[in-house]
């Protein structure tokens, strides 16, 4: 009798990213939550007592280690657009991933990845000298670190450029536009704070990878990793729900590292 082969489809993998050290209050709990951590290099937020207690708890809790430069603007906290450029930018973000990475080092974990904070992230999404300064940071540090950002921008497109690992990034709880980007943070609605709203997009992003912008139309969305945020009210159970509803979908919750 001929032996039929079953084949069952692939289960889908995703990261789930969260941006920590920058002084909020559920880092401990996200870190038993997500795979990878955007650790606060002392541009925006963080000091290097911050590094390493959040480096610490990364490598207990098996979560991966990566940077989160942003503009020096502690007291704007790297929020405002335009705030540095050109080689005063490449100076304070080699700096900052330098002082991370060198931590990391000393307590025996790889910087895996780097997502540049806030202003900057969103600048460089259209902006090529800043998407290609972030580009070259990550290029010469150690480690050989990949690239976190929103796919089919410039951050991507610098990425390719310096022959780089992208790792594509898509917000579970932040509204999208026909076009793939995000509604400005200005406008009502830009945020789910529904969170069945935002489990059923991670779902969707994660499985389908696609979600519907705020005009009702389908709009694909490319995502490695799925950003949860860690400086909301109520973040950590949010992050749990998250993590939950994707796994009750057979979704594997693993690091870019190692997929």
């Amino acid at each position: 009798m001929e032996s039929i082969e079953v084949v069952f489809p692939a289960m889908a993998t995703i990261d789930l990213n969260a941006d920590l050290g920058e002084g909020a209050p559920f880092d401990a709990e996200l870190l038993q939550i997500v795979s990878s951590a955007n650790i606060a290099c002392g541009g925006h937020a963080g000091d290097s007592e911050s590094m390493a207690a959040t480096v610490r708890s990364a490598i207990a809790n098996g979560v991966a280690v990566g940077a989160h430069p942003g503009y020096a603007d502690r007291d704007g906290f790297g929020r405002e657009s335009g705030f540095m450029s050109g080689d005063a930018l490449y100076e304070s973000l080699t700096g900052q991933v330098t002082a991370l990475a060198d931590i990391a080092a000393e307590l025996g974990a790889r910087l895996s990845h780097v997502k540049p904070h806030g202003a900057l992230y969103n600048d460089a999404l259209r902006n090529r000298d800043l998407a290609d300064i972030i580009a070259r940071v990550i290029a010469e540090a150690p480690g050989e670190p990949a690239f976190m950002g929103m796919a089919g921008t410039e951050l991507e497109r610098s990425a390719n450029q310096h022959g780089l690992d992208f790792v594509a990034e898509a917000f579970v709880d932040r509204a999208y536009e026909p076009d793939g980007t995000l509604v400005s943070r200005k406008e009502p609605g830009a945020v789910h704070e529904d969170l069945a709203v935002a489990t059923t997009q991670a779902v969707r992003l994660a499985e389908d990878g696609e979600t519907t912008a705020r005009n009702g139309e389908i709009v694909k969305v490319r995502a490695d990793t799925l950003c949860i945020h860690g400086d909301t009210p109520g973040a950590a159970e949010k992050a749990r729900a998250v993590r939950d509803v994707l796994e009750s979908h057979g979704v594997d919750i693993r690091a870019h590292t190692q997929r």
